[in-house]
Parts: C-alpha cells; structure tokens; sequence
C-alpha cells in the first residue's frame, strides 16, 4: 500500500527529484571544472572562489525571503518561476567569455535555487500524511539529487576531455525543463486557504540577506584586501545579524520567528545539516584541487578519483530506512553527523600519505551526508507548524547552503593566502599540500562544533 502511494505520486516525486538533482549536480559538476576554467579565464584562486561562491552567497542570501514570499503566494508558483530562470541562466552559459560573466551567471543561477529549493522539501512533506511516507518520499528525492552530486565529478571531468567546460552547465537546461514539467502535471496549485496571511517583514528579509552575505564575503575580502577591507565586512555581518535578530523579536509579523527555531528538534536539525553541507563542500572543493594540483592528475583522472564518493551516495540509500528503524531518527542523526566530522579528520591527518585515505575521508563524509540529510530536514519539519513548513524547508536549506559557503569561503582562503597567483603555481608543491591540510583542519574543527551542538539540543527534544 505504502509503494502504491509513492507510485501514484510520480509525476510529483519526478519533478522534485529534478529540482534537488539541480541543486547537488550544479556545483559538484563545476568543482571539477575549476582547473580549466582557471587556465582558460586566467583565474586566480580568489577568483575561482568567486565562481563557486558567488551561486551560494545568493542562493543562502535569498533563500529566507523566497521562503517566506512562497508560505504566502504560492510555494508551486514560485518554483515555476525560478526555474524558469533557471534555464535562462544556464543558456547564458553559451556567451561567457570572462570571468566575471561567469560570476553573473552563477548568482543568476543562486536566485533561481533560492526560489526553487526551499518549496521542494515543503511539498515533499505535504505529499504524504505518514512520517514513513514522508521519510521514504525523501530519500528518493535525495537519492537522485545525490547521484548528482556523486556522478557529477566523474561525468565532468570524463566530459572534459572531449567538450568545453560550458557544456556542464548547460546540464541544467534538461534538469530544469522536466522539473518544471513534473511540477506543473503533479502539483496542484495552491489552495488560498492554506497559504500565510501575514505581511512579509521587508526589514527583515534585508537584514536577514545581508548578514549572510556578507559573511559570507568577509573572508574573500580579507584575502584580496587585507584587514583594511575583511575586518569591516565581518564587523558589518555581525552588526546585521545582530540587528535582524532584534528586529525579529521585536517585528508584529517576523520573516522568521526566533521561537520556532529554538525548538529541540528544529535547532538539532538545521545544526547537524549545516554540518554535513560544510563537510560536503569543504572536502569536494580540497580535493578536486588536491588531485589535479597537489598530485598531477588529469581532469578525467580526478573524476574517477572521486569514485568512493559516488559508489557510497548512491548506495547509501539502502541503510536508511532500516538505521532508523533500528535506532530512530535522532540517533540515526548523531551516528551520521559523527561519520562526516570522521571523514575530515581522516582527510586532515591521513591525505599525505596517499590517495587511499583520500578514498576513506571520501567515503566516510558520503555516508554522513547520505543520513543526515533525510533524517535532520525531516526533524525540522516535524517541529514545525504546518503553515511554516516552506519557511522552515527555507531554514534547512540556508542552513545547508551558508555553511557550503562556508566551507568553500574557508578552504579557498586558506589556499588564496599560500597561492595568491595562479593555481598552476601550485602543481606539485608540499607547500599547497600542506595548506590543504590546514583547510582541513579548519573544516574538522568547525563541523565537530556544530555536530556537538546539535546532539546536545536533540537531547532535550
């Protein structure tokens, strides 16, 4: 009966398997681009951080206010549209000459995520009325999603050798078609009744934007700039945050009431999904760069590199229903949350001494991610309203998409202050093996934190 309902909801399901699919496909395709597009656009690595940076600034930046704009117009219209963009931008692909067309484009592509992603897990959940439904709709979901982001790489990089590298984001074009497809057939359009009647806070969804932006490009300018510019992008983020919080507590209708998300469960979750994005980002990027600068292998050779990650996500699905079954959805969380922290630890410590243990810290963060990205969303949702659930599928997916910032910000600037030319620079040299060490480091210490914290708030839920 239960894969009955499942079957009946297919054109649904389908179309929003697309849309996660364009959210883990876009940047792991283009993490192994990287290499290329710096010798092809004469990039730094700062530049390169730009690249990646700038679709995850946008998307986090924007994500709350889509959020909260899709809880009260309808969250399948705003799909629609966003992915609508989607396929404009990713046809812009076709004309970048520069770098920083290509830049343009990938914030374009972050507001189309940022109206696109949030309405997915919101609409997955509402499908069904059955946690086991829910949860089994979502591992499907992620399960295609995640084929992307491990089939990616190795797609990427074997399509590399015989097509340019705009080509890759030209996948997006197909992706977004048959979401919009499966959205449109599938999903009826919102009821009225259903939607939220209150004002959007204006203030807040600015102060809530700009906090995360510029956190997010506090470090790129301390790389580029110095102190002279870091130290006030950072000041001005804490300000903002500081500012939106006040104005969220303070606010008649809040963008985002401070309540909800200091529920146990919500809390817990959005901190164990911030974990693993960081995790997930941080140790993609590394070690893209690691395998094609630190030890000279080719593109095509990089991808296949990246199989362990792919053979994990893809059959990882199979241990999630019977994990939690077997221990419930919080201890499933702790158990997947602590293989992602023992992933970078094994990249940190052990990568110098081969790609073996590249392989290991590979595998091991996959099979985090793999849990936890089912098992903490659904915990958000569960500790929601029922009206709030796109601003709370909003929440996740910031959470998710600030700390894959993060982790690229971090990594990058760490590698920026060792390489501050030309990636080339870096071919073979102990010294850029020795900064991606101390990224690693930098990404263990701070997923260990936000794993702590998130065990800790699950407890009292």
């Amino acid at each position: 009966m239960r894969t009955l309902a499942l079957a009946e909801k297919w054109p649904a399901l389908a179309g929003l398997s697309a849309v996660f699919l364009f959210e883990m496909l876009d940047n792991s395709i283009l993490n192994v681009a990287l290499p290329t597009i710096g010798r092809e656009l004469a990039s730094s690595t700062t530049t390169l951080q730009w690249i990646t940076g700038a679709y995850s600034v946008v998307f986090g930046g924007l994500m709350l206010a889509f959020g909260a704009l899709a809880d009260r117009v309808g969250r399948r219209k705003i799909m629609l549209t966003g992915l609508v963009l989607l396929g404009v931008a990713s046809l812009a692909t076709m004309v970048v000459t520069a770098a920083w067309q290509l830049i343009a484009v990938r914030a374009l592509m972050g507001v189309a995520a940022a109206m696109t992603t949030p309405g997915s897990l919101a609409l997955a959940f509402r499908l069904f009325d059955e946690d086991v439904l829910r949860v089994r709709a979502t591992t499907l979901i992620s399960t295609v999603g995640l084929i992307g982001l491990a089939v990616g790489p190795t797609v990427g990089g074997l399509a590399l050798t015989v097509a340019p590298w705009q080509a890759l984001l030209l996948v997006n074009v197909p992706v977004a078609a048959l979401a919009y497809l499966g959205i449109r057939t599938g999903i009826p359009a919102d009821d009225p009744a259903d939607l939220h009647r209150e004002p959007i806070d204006v203030a807040g969804a600015l102060l809530g934007t700009a906090t995360i932006v510029l956190a997010l490009l506090a470090p790129t300018f301390f790389v580029e700039a110095g102190a002279a510019w870091g130290l006030p992008c950072g000041a001005a983020a804490l300000v903002a945050g500081t500012c939106f919080v006040l104005r969220e507590k303070t606010a008649r209708h809040p963008l985002l009431d401070l309540k909800l998300v200091a529920r146990p469960l919500v809390s817990s979750g959005l901190a164990l999904k911030a974990a693993a994005g960081l995790a997930t980002a941080g140790l993609s990027y590394l070690v893209t760069l690691h395998l094609q600068f630190g030890l000279g292998w080719a593109p095509a050779e990089a991808a296949l590199g990246m199989l362990p990650q792919v053979v994990v996500l893809i059959a990882g699905g199979a241990v999630i229903s019977p994990l939690i079954t077997r221990v419930g959805l919080t201890k499933a969380a702790w158990l997947s949350a602590a293989a992602v922290v023992c992933g970078l630890a094994v990249y940190t410590v052990f990568s110098g001494l081969g790609y073996a243990w590249i392989a290991v810290a590979l595998a091991l963060v996959a099979m985090g991610m793999r849990v936890v990205g089912v098992v903490a969303g659904t915990n958000v949702m569960r500790g929601l309203p029922s009206n709030r659930t796109t601003i709370g599928a909003a929440l996740v997916d910031t959470a998710s998409e600030v700390t894959t910032g993060i982790g690229i910000a971090l990594s990058g600037t760490i590698l920026a202050l060792v390489f501050p030319g030309a990636l080339t620079a870096a071919l073979h040299s102990a010294d850029f093996l020795t900064a991606t060490t101390y990224a690693g480091l930098a990404l263990t210490v701070l997923s260990a934190a936000l794993v702590g914290f998130g065990i800790l708030r699950s407890r009292s839920a």
